[in-house]
C-alpha cells in the first residue's frame, strides 16, 4: 500500500513539472482597433415641434462611434383619467419612442418604435441631417414633428 502510494505520488510530481515546463500559449498578433469615433459622437438633446398631432417630444440621443441609440418622450402623453361619461376612452398614444441606427455623413435614416402595450406594434421612420452644431430629426410619417437637437 505504501509502495502505491509513492508511487501516485511520484507520478503527480512528473505530471506537475512536466505541466510546469510547456512553452506559454502565443500572444495575440496586434490590439483590436476602436471602432473609429464619427464626427456625430455625443449627447444630442433638444424638443420636437408638435406636428400635426400637437403633441411635441422630447430627444435624448447619444452617438458613439457612429451607433445612435436613445428615446423620444411625449410630454403631453398623460396616465388614465375618469371616464364620467361611460364611454369609450380614445385609445392612448405612444408615450415613449425607442430610437436606433447608424449615424452617417450628411443625413442618414433612424428607426423608431413606440413602446406600447399588448400586440399593438408602432414603427416609424425617422431622418436626420446634420446642420452646423445641430442635428435635425424629421418624423416621415405620423405627425411628421421636426426636431433640431444641439449637443449637450
Amino acid at each position: 500500500m505504501k509502495k502505491l502510494l509513492v508511487l501516485m505520488l511520484v507520478a503527480a510530481a512528473a505530471t506537475s513539472a512536466s505541466a510546469q515546463t510547456r512553452a506559454p500559449a502565443p500572444a495575440p498578433q496586434g490590439t483590436p482597433t476602436p471602432a473609429p469615433a464619427s464626427p456625430l459622437d455625443g449627447q444630442w438633446r433638444g424638443t420636437s415641434d408638435g406636428g400635426s398631432c400637437n403633441a411635441p417630444l422630447d430627444y435624448q440621443l447619444t452617438i458613439e462611434s457612429g451607433i445612435v441609440d436613445g428615446s423620444a418622450y411625449d410630454t403631453t402623453a398623460r396616465g388614465p383619467v375618469p371616464n364620467p361619461n361611460k364611454s369609450a376612452p380614445p385609445p392612448p398614444g405612444p408615450g415613449l419612442w425607442q430610437i436606433h441606427g447608424l449615424a452617417k455623413a450628411g443625413s442618414f435614416n433612424l428607426l423608431s418604435v413606440a413602446s406600447v402595450k399588448g400586440t399593438q406594434h408602432q414603427r416609424m421612420q425617422l431622418a436626420a441631417r446634420s446642420e452646423g452644431s445641430s442635428l435635425v430629426v424629421t418624423e416621415r410619417s405620423g405627425c411628421k414633428r421636426t426636431a433640431r437637437l444641439a449637443r449637450g
